[in-house]
């Protein structure tokens, strides 16, 4: 099932790349979360990383990490998307590749899934998310966006069919807890959606 949900998401996000290029190039859709995000990380500009889960054809969030001095690495599973960013932001690094399977040995200041990760099958959710948090540095913060609800759906969009998960906020919140993280930010940011923004910060200073 897995292998099967992740080609068709990869397959849809090909095929709708210049769209959802145009659709979000001059958005400002989620900058005052992550400039919240960047905040947090502190003052120090010394080498600091960050890494986009499903950066996309790149644009609003890219530029902005980049601004705030960011060495950016961003990883997506279409491949169109991935040429798209890489010829937007020729000084980040962008990887075709799936957040399930793809590992590194990098750990970063800063990593931000958004609208993304609710793409994955039901049950690989929890070790997406843990394996999030392993990729942290000490005080390295993690945003990413979820459901406000558990368990499958599918929604059309641009004629296709994607699919969608959740654990919910609390089960999320448990796993980020588990694995070492303190929570500082959670936010129902669109209701009556139900879309929820959650950040938080590895280990255990405040």
């Amino acid at each position: 099932m897995y292998d099967d949900i992740a080609r068709q998401i990869s397959s849809h996000y090909d095929a709708i790349a210049s769209l959802w290029d145009e659709e979000l190039k001059d958005s400002s859709y989620g900058i005052d979360a992550l400039m919240h995000a960047i905040t947090m990380c502190g003052e120090d500009k010394k080498r600091r990383t960050a890494l986009d889960i499903g950066c996309g054809s790149g644009g609003r969030m890219i530029r902005a990490l980049e601004q705030h001095a960011f060495q950016v690495t961003g990883i997506d599973c279409s491949e169109r998307m991935v040429a798209m960013a890489q010829s937007k932001h020729p000084d980040g690094t962008f990887i075709h590749a799936d957040i399930m399977t793809w590992n590194t040995s990098e750990r970063y200041n800063l990593i931000v899934a958004w609208d993304s990760i609710f793409h994955l099958p039901f049950d690989q959710q929890e070790s997406v998310v843990s394996k999030l948090t392993s990729l942290l540095q000490r005080d390295g913060i993690l945003m990413y966006t979820v459901g406000d609800e558990i368990g499958e759906h599918i929604s059309e969009w641009h004629g296709r069919s994607f699919y969608y998960s959740s654990l919910g906020i609390e089960k999320n919140l448990k796993i980020l807890q588990d694995h070492d993280c303190r929570i500082r930010h959670v936010e129902l940011d669109q209701f009556p959606l139900k879309h929820c923004v959650l950040m938080a910060k590895k280990g255990n200073n405040q």
